[in-house]
């Protein structure tokens, strides 16, 4: 595997690597994840199974479509494929460190300038991608709230039932969804998708990072949103964006809705504790 590895690495760069270390790195649940170098160059390397390379073809287009932005850090992706019984994506090596309240800020302010970056006259994106191992459908829709009741909520509700979920029926939440977005057509922006407090790094130099996405043309908002789902992010991001691009007044009252994508997604990946917190974002949308 690390052979042929190497030789993608080759053939894209057209340098000649030959991998002569590679260490496991811990942290996620998804896939594996390695560093591997040449004593000089190091690159950053997920694995899984062949079968999900269309995943890390997705991954590859969304990474790049950000960096080309040239607005935030995001790590360089090289090259995906097939090995055998594996699939692979191989990506820029970043040191991470602690960031400082600067560095959150200036997360803050480089998001809003993703958001701000590029123009698109309609929401979904050039492909199905994931949001963890889920799919994630991504068909061009004009209405926004549309695409978020039918795409984002009444897909995670249809996997939740089938997974035995006891969610209200599937159809009511979904017009419940697009009642309360039907006023509401935000710009479409490139939107990482998936932005909770693990994929946001800071460098060893402190320049903010972001990482592994789930691309789409959203409302901004769903980024801001996930920031705050498990914890929040220090008050300098929001400083920061707020100065760049300030939000809408209406965001307070559409970010649990726009979680409630995440926490459904979450039920449908792990189970447990989920499905009560759902049901309650649910009553209170149907209250």
């Amino acid at each position: 595997m690390w052979k042929e590895i190497a030789a993608k690495i080759s053939e894209t760069t057209g340098e000649s690597f030959e991998i002569t270390a590679h260490r496991s790195i811990g942290g996620g649940s998804i896939n594996q994840s390695y560093c591997i170098s040449d004593r000089d160059r190091h690159y950053f390397v997920k694995i899984n199974q062949a079968n999900q390379i269309e995943m890390f073809a997705a991954e590859y287009l969304g990474l790049q479509q950000m960096y080309d932005t040239q607005t935030i850090r995001i790590p360089q992706p090289l090259c995906c494929g097939i090995t055998g019984e594996n699939s692979f994506i191989v990506m820029e090596w970043l040191e991470f460190g602690r960031g400082d309240s600067r560095s959150w800020e200036l997360m803050g302010k480089h998001l809003a300038n993703l958001h701000q970056s590029q123009a698109s006259d309609r929401f979904g994106w050039t492909r199905n991608n994931t949001i963890g191992s889920t799919p994630q459908m991504n068909p061009w829709s004009e209405n926004w709230g549309q695409f978020f009741a039918e795409q984002r909520i009444g897909f995670q509700l249809r996997l939740a039932k089938r997974r035995g979920g006891k969610f209200p029926n599937t159809e009511q939440v979904v017009t419940r969804v697009k009642e309360i977005l039907a006023s509401w057509q935000p710009q479409p922006s490139l939107v990482h998708g998936d932005l909770w407090s693990g994929n946001a790094a800071c460098t060893v130099e402190g320049e903010p990072v972001i990482l592994d996405p789930a691309t789409y043309w959203g409302d901004r908002e769903v980024d801001l949103a996930m920031t705050e789902l498990f914890g929040g992010f220090p008050a300098a991001f929001y400083r920061g964006y707020n100065q760049t691009w300030p939000l809408d007044r209406g965001y307070e009252g559409r970010k649990s809705l726009y979680n409630l994508y995440h926490v459904l997604n979450h039920f449908n990946l792990f189970g447990g504790g989920y499905e009560d917190q759902g049901s309650k974002t649910i009553t209170r949308l149907l209250s």
